[in-house]
């Protein structure tokens, strides 16, 4: 499941997209315009900022603005950064244990084929594309 932490990082990511015009963004405008609390969005961001998806800046003049071009950012990416791992079982999750029953389990295969298809539906859409609509 997708938490409000993933689908607030999406709107704070076309958001900045959508305002981007070389300037930083105050947080407080994003806050405003995605009606999402402000203290909220400070620990959305500073996630964004340690995994290099923004770069953030204080005093006067600052905020946050993306690091590449929207078109360059897909949504797979950022879900994976504030959600980890999109895997929808635990055995297919990265890092983790090969499960014992690897080889005779005969659910294994549907898991892979669910976990592709989500994989690229996520990995297929960019910060532009979510614009556009």
């Amino acid at each position: 499941m997708i938490t409000t932490k993933g689908r607030y990082a999406l709107r704070v990511m076309l958001d900045l997209a959508e305002h981007a015009d070389g300037n930083f963004v105050p947080l407080k405008d994003i806050a405003e315009r995605q009606e999402i609390s402000k203290k909220y969005l400070e620990i959305i961001v500073k996630d964004m900022v340690a995994g290099g998806l923004l770069v953030g800046a204080s005093g006067k003049g600052g905020g946050y603005k993306l690091v590449r071009k929207p078109e360059e950012y897909t949504v797979g990416e950022i879900l994976e950064l504030m959600e980890g791992t999109l895997s929808s079982v635990a055995c297919l999750a990265e890092g983790t244990n090969t499960c014992p029953r690897r080889k005779s389990c005969r659910t294994l295969p549907m898991w892979e084929e669910y976990d592709k298809m989500v994989r690229d539906f996520f990995y297929s859409k960019t910060l532009c594309d979510l614009a556009a609509k």
